[in-house]
């Protein structure tokens, strides 16, 4: 007889997330070479809902590459490449009592270049290192492969994904470290959010907007070079390190339709159907017959090999994804570069991010009847302005409610049926936003005394919420008040 399950699993995974190009800092120390993410400078006169990541020219790319004295946060990060032993201390078991830890390796480290021909050991012993202390404090490491961390000669030489010889580069890069940490770290992700072509477009492809004709076509051609790479990787961690286990990721990106009108609706499917290529590739195994179809009509030719499509059935082994907001689809947006919007009836945070509990709940379930294996929700959080009083503490019983409404959302989920096996607060210590690479838009339990100029102590100071959150830990999700 089946039982509905009411409480989160003994072993569920309560974990912290992060990003290597948005904490380590460290830029260019011990023979790291630039990265992607090192490119994007913090501009401080737009309006906030309009801040991030933009495409990038070449001219524009080399101009960042150049410029040593602008203000490009993600460079400096947090220093956590000199602090991370302390940092742990304050995640872990003897601080908020995370179970898990998330992270990336910064690509660039490991190949500044990323065609060099050998590793970097200096890289690589950091990684060991870090790895070993993120055990150390009683926490597993799930590790990242790609986080918007691709060297920037990959960019400026080949094109980044758009060009078939970074499959070879990503190939042998994600050999080396599994190699290197199979023995440590059991839980991968091949690519964060992997379907976000339009948001992180350099960051995600490294795909120059004036080298190539048709951007969006590009995009396409590129992230397909990302999932034959991916299946790669799969393929090699299968064969000779069976007990590791290879994830896929997506941000959100499912949609609601904006009117009950049948255009409308039809076009968020369509809309909806196209966030989840990426997903349905690296877990079934094939592209499906809507995105050739979605390609043909836009007239864009994308080139996929025999090869490739026996490639591609070496499949991930669990689902992944971010949970920020929601938003809103019709026809004439699907029609414009498949574009969405933002629902004006639900409550957002000053950079126009609804809050929506409920559609965690709702994406749970739509991601496991599609998929029907392990999910992990590995970034979900939101981003405050956080001020320090005058007693030297941060009182943000904001933040509390947010994460008491979508743990709620996900035990429900779990009531439904729905295999979760984990999920990753972003970020529990404030680091640099990737969206805006502000200090000042802040996720984390663990207050960071710096701004978005660097300046500031670099103090780690526990805010209000972060007590909370502890105690929600020592109870495995079910003391909320």
């Amino acid at each position: 007889m089946y039982h509905v399950r009411h409480k989160f699993p003994d072993n569920f995974l309560w974990g912290g997330g992060f990003a290597a190009d948005q904490m380590e800092g460290a830029y260019l120390t011990d023979g790291k070479g630039l990265c992607v993410a090192d490119l994007t400078k913090y501009v401080n006169d737009l309006p906030l809902e309009k801040k991030g990541n933009k495409e990038m020219t070449m001219e524009v790319i080399e101009e960042a590459v150049n410029d040593k004295d602008g203000n490009y946060p993600k460079r400096r990060g947090i220093d956590f490449y000199h602090t991370y032993k302390d940092d742990l201390k304050l995640l872990g078991k003897d601080g908020l009592g995370l179970k898990s830890f998330r992270t990336s390796i910064n690509w660039a480290r490991i190949f500044p270049n990323g065609d060099d021909e050998k590793p970097n050991e200096a890289g690589l012993k950091f990684y060991d290192d870090l790895i070993d202390e993120i055990i150390a404090n009683g926490m597993e490491p799930m590790i990242t492969m790609s986080h918007y961390e691709m060297p920037v000669n990959l960019v400026t030489k080949y094109r980044g994904w758009y060009q078939r010889e970074t499959i070879n580069f990503f190939e042998k890069y994600g050999k080396v470290i599994l190699d290197r940490y199979h023995d440590r770290v059991k839980l991968w992700i091949n690519i964060n959010q992997i379907n976000l072509l339009a948001h992180e477009s350099i960051l995600h492809l490294g795909i120059p907007c004036d080298t190539v004709k048709n951007v969006h076509e590009a995009k396409y051609q590129g992230v397909i070079h990302e999932m034959i790479a991916c299946a790669r990787i799969s393929k090699y961690a299968h064969e000779h390190y069976p007990d590791v286990k290879i994830g896929c990721m997506l941000c959100q990106g499912y949609d609601y339709a904006a009117t009950c009108k049948p255009e409308d609706v039809l076009a968020t499917t369509r809309h909806n159907q196209m966030e989840v290529f990426f997903s349905d590739v690296l877990l079934r195994g094939k592209i499906p017959g809507y995105a050739w179809h979605y390609f043909e009509e836009n007239g864009y030719n994308i080139q996929v090999t025999d090869e490739d499509i026996e490639m591609l059935k070496n499949t991930s082994d669990y689902f992944t994804f971010s949970y920020y907001y929601t938003t809103l689809c019709d026809k004439e947006h699907f029609e414009n570069n498949n574009k969405t919007f933002i629902n004006k009836e639900l409550p957002a945070n000053p950079w126009g991010w609804s809050v929506d509990p409920d559609g965690l709940r709702t994406l749970l379930n739509i991601f496991y009847d599609r998929y029907q294996c392990p999910i992990y929700i590995t970034e979900n959080g939101i981003g405050l302005f956080d001020k320090l009083d005058e007693d030297g503490h941060i009182h943000d019983n904001y933040r509390p409610d947010y994460y008491r409404k979508h743990i709620k959302a996900m035990k429900e989920a779990i009531e439904d049926g729905v295999d979760l096996r984990g999920y990753y607060a972003w970020a529990p210590l404030d680091i640099v936003s990737c969206s805006s690479s502000e200090m000042s838009k802040r996720y984390g339990f663990i207050y960071v005394d710096l701004d978005d100029y660097g300046h500031g102590s670099g103090k780690r100071i526990k805010k209000d919420s972060y007590d909370w959150f502890k105690k929600v830990l020592n109870s495995n999700g079910e003391d909320l008040d």
